[in-house]
């Protein structure tokens, strides 16, 4: 009989004697016997809540099962009673980072290198320390670093597949002010402002940002939630306000911000006053109260405009909002042309490709292709010359996929029927063919 037999033995004779069976449990996780080791840290904890030990031993098995939410859960509830020791604190920040809460391991990591600042950690360093201390790397006055996320798209909006309702909006709002600006400034309009994209993930909102500076022959910036957030209080602020100050330095300049609603979620379901500051700080600069916003053109997207602060919709700010849908049956045709130009096929029949993928995004549909290619190449690995692709192959890889966004529509549908009192959702039940 083994010694975890042994004990297992004893806790079975003695089922009360908690320091008994929290040794079993450290027993367990020193075999990495994590399912064996939760139960018992759960049964001790069952008979006393308040067991610090027991609570540590359950976040690390929590962690090594990867089920970091409930990692967190535990630690949070351990930090509101007496403050982490470095080992937890170092366990809660690499459980905010693997379940994606940026700005709270930004929190937690900033607290554990205030402690030891000579402490250095590879994986968070990686995603967290943008900067080591507190800095100035961005001076307005200087554009030394103005190339640094500016490009030059070349594609434009025939690059892109269908939408042209949504490139219709687009031309409306951003090009045509450019195209005939003396018009416009003698109503007294700036030509700038900002418009938000939403619908959803994979239907082209990242490449209709990208196709529109090219359309206009701009500058064009794609800014993300790792781009801005700065562990170091204030920094995500100034880092914010230096990408507009690069902008307004390059006009005209599109600024593109994906997942905006991960910087601009509602300031009441904010837990920590950086969150409300950050948000503060994008509404001055999209207002441009201390700077002039003439040429700037920003772009937001996002797959939950539910979620963004509604202070964002206000005029002057995104005050056009377009629904991007999944691609229509031309457009599913126009999609299959353009991925697939300058690949080996047969003649292929993209109207049964467009049938047969209804509802599918533009990220579906690369899927189903690269799925057609893998198999194609597997044929081809034999005598080593290319097999071109036939309408049967990608028939075939079709029918192994499901459409990516029907889950994205049933919630979008909930919002759209019972919390759509401006009629800001009526897009989404158009394409739904839902009478209100």
């Amino acid at each position: 009989m083994n010694s975890i037999e042994q004990l297992l033995e004893a806790v079975r004779l003695s089922p009360d004697n908690i320091p008994l069976r929290l040794f079993l449990a450290h027993a367990y996780v020193d075999q990495q016997q994590y399912d064996e080791a939760k139960i018992h840290f759960q049964e001790i904890l069952s008979k006393d809540s308040t067991l610090k030990e027991a609570k540590e031993g359950l976040a690390n098995v929590f962690f090594q099962q990867k089920k970091y939410s409930s990692c967190i859960v535990v630690l949070e509830e351990l930090d509101a009673q007496s403050s982490l020791n470095h080992e937890l604190s170092l366990l809660l920040a690499l459980s905010y980072l693997r379940d994606l809460d940026i700005q709270n391991a930004q929190k937690v990591y900033h607290t554990i290198i205030t402690r030891n600042p000579s402490f250095t950690h590879e994986e968070l360093d990686r995603t967290l320390r943008t900067r080591s201390t507190p800095s100035d790397d961005f001076d307005d006055d200087e554009t030394d670093d103005d190339d640094y996320f500016m490009e030059k798209p070349s594609m434009n909006f025939s690059d892109v597949g269908g939408m042209s309702d949504v490139k219709r909006e687009i031309d409306l709002k951003i090009i045509q002010p450019l195209n005939h600006q003396e018009l416009y400034a003698s109503y007294g309009k700036k030509i700038g402002g900002g418009i938000l994209l939403y619908g959803p993930p994979g239907c082209g909102k990242t490449y209709l940002a990208q196709a529109t500076a090219g359309e206009i022959d701009s500058n064009f910036m794609s800014i993300g939630l790792n781009d801005i957030l700065d562990m170091w209080v204030g920094n995500s602020e100034k880092n914010l306000h230096d990408f507009f100050e690069r902008a307004r330095r390059n006009t005209p300049c599109v600024i593109f911000f994906d997942e905006i609603d991960a910087l601009g979620a509602s300031r009441s379901d904010m837990r920590n006053s950086s969150s409300r500051h950050l948000i503060n700080q994008f509404l001055q600069e999209l207002d441009g109260i201390n700077a002039n916003n003439d040429g700037v053109l920003i772009i937001g997207a996002t797959n939950a405009p539910w979620h963004l602060d509604p202070a964002f919709r206000r005029p002057g700010r995104f005050d056009r909002i377009i629904f991007v849908p999944p691609p229509d049956d031309v457009a599913r045709e126009e999609i299959f042309k353009l991925k697939l130009h300058g690949k080996p096929i047969e003649s292929i029949d993209y109207r049964s490709l467009a049938k047969k993928t209804d509802g599918f995004s533009g990220a579906d549909i690369n899927a189903v292709i690269d799925l057609a290619i893998e198999e194609k190449l597997e044929e081809s690995f034999k005598d080593g010359i290319p097999k071109p692709l036939s309408t049967k192959n990608l028939l075939g890889a079709a029918n192994k996929r499901t459409a990516s966004t029907s889950e994205w529509f049933r919630t979008a549908k909930n919002y759209a029927l019972y919390a759509n009192e401006s009629g800001l959702y009526d897009s989404i039940l158009t394409h739904l063919k839902i009478k209100k």
